[in-house]
């Protein structure tokens, strides 16, 4: 009986580590904040866009003369849209996030800051930025306003910046869908999930005998 004690193969008892790591897994609070470098970037986007367009809107809409009231008038009232919209999708995560009424992963992956939703948001924002510059430079072009000069420079202006804005913001939403790709298809982005759970984890358990105390502590800290 001792013989086949000592050939029986050894106990492995189970990893606190791997057990912790899976209780943290199923915190439905910590799924929002899995990726903070994600969340970070669209966070400031977000806040670039929503001051750029409602600034852009207020500027155009408060500079309205009977001259370019139309042109203006549309214009600004479509940027200060696009900036309610982009602030209203984030004060709504805010607040699905905070009554915590949401419970699946798929659905917190599309809402949280960085998800589907605001790749979403942001590419619509870029494209509607392209067609309203590319309206009033066409119209810059090819239509005689009564007094083509000023009016016409200043709408060939908004034009040109709002195509530069749409197409930078359109070409940042492709940029970031490839890195995300590219880290997805590499196992980069599970290796970062993984150490932002790490942050959530303490461990109190004590290092082997065989290294002292004070380093053990030191690592607890």
């Amino acid at each position: 009986m001792s013989e086949l004690e000592d050939y029986a193969p050894p106990r492995v008892g189970p990893d606190p580590a791997r057990i912790q790591q899976n209780l943290l897994e199923e915190q439905v609070e910590l799924w929002w904040f899995r990726e903070p470098r994600k969340a970070l970037l669209c966070d400031c986007v977000s806040v670039l866009l929503i001051l750029g367009c409602g600034l852009g809107g207020i500027v155009l809409l408060s500079t309205t003369t009977s001259l370019s009231s139309e042109w203006r008038l549309g214009t600004g009232s479509a940027l200060c849209l696009l900036a309610l919209a982009i602030l209203l999708k984030q004060l709504m995560s805010s607040a699905v996030q905070d009554m915590n009424c949401v419970r699946s992963r798929r659905r917190i992956d599309m809402l949280k800051s960085g998800g589907l939703s605001d790749v979403l948001v942001v590419l619509l924002t870029g494209v509607s930025l392209l067609i309203c510059g590319a309206v009033l430079l066409h119209v810059s072009l090819t239509y005689h306003m009564p007094k083509p000069g000023q009016a016409l420079n200043d709408m060939y202006i908004s034009g040109v910046v709002l195509l530069v804005g749409g197409g930078v913001t359109v070409s940042g939403v492709g940029l970031y869908s490839a890195v995300v790709f590219l880290l997805e298809m590499t196992g980069q982005g599970q290796r970062l999930r993984e150490r932002a759970i790490g942050i959530f984890t303490i461990s109190g358990r004590m290092r082997p005998a065989r290294r002292e105390t004070t380093s053990s502590l030191a690592h607890l800290i």
